[in-house]
């Protein structure tokens, strides 16, 4: 498929993109349909790209013009609307922007996706002005609510993946209430589970740019880790195992950034990395061999609205460029790819504007827990992190190669497969 012609027939560089708008509807027509270029033999990059807009584009474009908290609906449990409504949308800005943030950040594309980049970069940095300008309808609170922290983190992630493209572009004074508004969040103190890494991302990323950062959240944090690992590339969430994706929601994804935003700041952290890599190497294995031959994954624990964003984790490695030895980039491209459109192709998934239902196949509701609103479900851009690698990689321009599952389901002879 060529992306020009695609981008073309789906009028993205026409979208608000350009003209400066808020969607008023999806930016592909049909927004329970799946778009031409996703079907299940696998997606191919202007797909990822097409979709990627639709899923981030009426965050971005809205919170530019100032219109998030206006525009963006907020579903959740029943009862819990307004509790919600006092973090959602830093959740949809922050997530979004950790999905989005390598694919702003990319190089070696073609001119119609470079001229969609910029562009979107352009309205993510202005995006990012209003949430910290005191005079915007759409300010964000750090400080509401401890949910604030998670989504700090999540932003500081994203700001950390485009640092030259995001952060470096912003003027002083974007940036001064930045540090002031990530800074804040130390008022929260995170449980003894994966929330420690929220801190230690926030701290490791202030170190990044110079400005006044903690150590204690960094050392609390990859120390209780090295505890809790459980064995076999998987942490407890806490001291105990829990059968859910926060191995990659969250731990070993930001245990790794944690670890590359620190190195030129404190290198005793240096000495972990190759044993904390060989785990991520085993996970992101098992995350591979999860994704069934149609594109399901077994339904298991909490958060599962997240959709595709429970494999944060293998597209983090994949753009890393560290998938395991046996794991080709272009079979985590057809398995991310299969795992994409199973969760974002669905009738339901959005609603008439474009914003994301809660559910896991289309929309269902009673699925999310009551910390779940409209802007928890953007972790789902987490999927997209290859976009980061350019049209020639590997991961992009290598021959299609069968995901493990649908080898070893149609009678292909591999190796075993064995715990580290």
């Amino acid at each position: 498929m060529n992306i020009h012609s695609t981008i073309n027939r789906r009028r993205l560089l026409q979208s608000s993109l350009v003209a400066g708008a808020v969607m008023a509807r999806p930016l592909l027509p049909g927004a329970n349909a799946a778009p031409s270029g996703l079907s299940p033999k696998g997606l191919g990059r202007a797909a990822w790209v097409e979709m990627l807009m639709k899923v981030s584009e009426p965050v971005i474009a809205n919170l530019a013009a100032q219109q998030l908290k206006k525009n963006m609906p907020v579903e959740a449990q029943k009862g819990h609307e307004t509790k919600r409504a006092a973090a959602t949308h830093l959740e949809a800005l922050g997530r979004t922007l950790a999905g989005l943030a390598p694919w702003l950040a990319a190089s070696g594309l073609d001119s119609a996706e470079e001229a969609l980049r910029v562009k979107m970069a352009a309205q993510t940095r202005k995006a990012l002005a209003n949430a910290v300008e005191p005079t915007s309808a759409d300010k964000l609170d750090f400080t509401v609510a401890t949910q604030n922290l998670v989504d700090a983190a999540f932003l500081a992630l994203g700001l950390s993946r485009a640092k030259n493209e995001l952060w470096d572009a912003l003027d002083t004074t974007t940036r001064e209430r930045f540090v002031t508004a990530l800074q804040s969040t130390r008022k929260f103190k995170p449980g003894k589970n994966n929330w420690l890494l929220f801190s230690a991302t926030i701290e490791a990323f202030l170190a990044s740019i110079g400005a006044s950062w903690l150590p204690e959240p960094i050392e609390t944090a990859i120390t209780a880790h090295e505890e809790w690992y459980q064995g076999d590339g998987m942490y407890g969430d806490g001291p105990k195992f829990h059968w859910d994706y926060y191995n990659s929601f969250v731990i070993q994804p930001m245990l790794l950034a944690v670890l590359d935003l620190m190195k030129p700041f404190d290198a005793r952290w240096e000495g972990h990395r190759a044993t904390i890599m060989k785990r991520a190497q085993r996970f992101a294995a098992i995350q591979e061999r999860l994704i069934a031959p149609d594109g399901t994954y077994p339904p298991i624990g909490r958060s599962i609205t997240y959709r595709c964003g429970a494999f944060h984790h293998l597209a983090d490695m994949a753009l890393r460029r560290q998938l395991p030895v046996g794991v080709p980039p272009a079979q985590v491209r057809g398995a991310l790819s299969a795992v994409i459109q199973r969760t974002l192709t669905p009738a339901g998934t959005f609603d008439n504007q474009g914003w994301l239902r809660i559910g896991l196949s289309g929309h269902q509701p009673s699925l999310g827990e009551t910390y779940i609103s409209t802007g928890s479900l953007y972790l789902c851009t987490f999927a997209f992190l290859p976009l980061g690698l350019p049209p020639s990689d590997e991961f992009w321009s290598g021959a299609k190669v069968d995901r493990s599952a649908c080898q070893l389901w149609s009678g292909t002879d591999l190796p075993a497969d064995h715990a580290i």
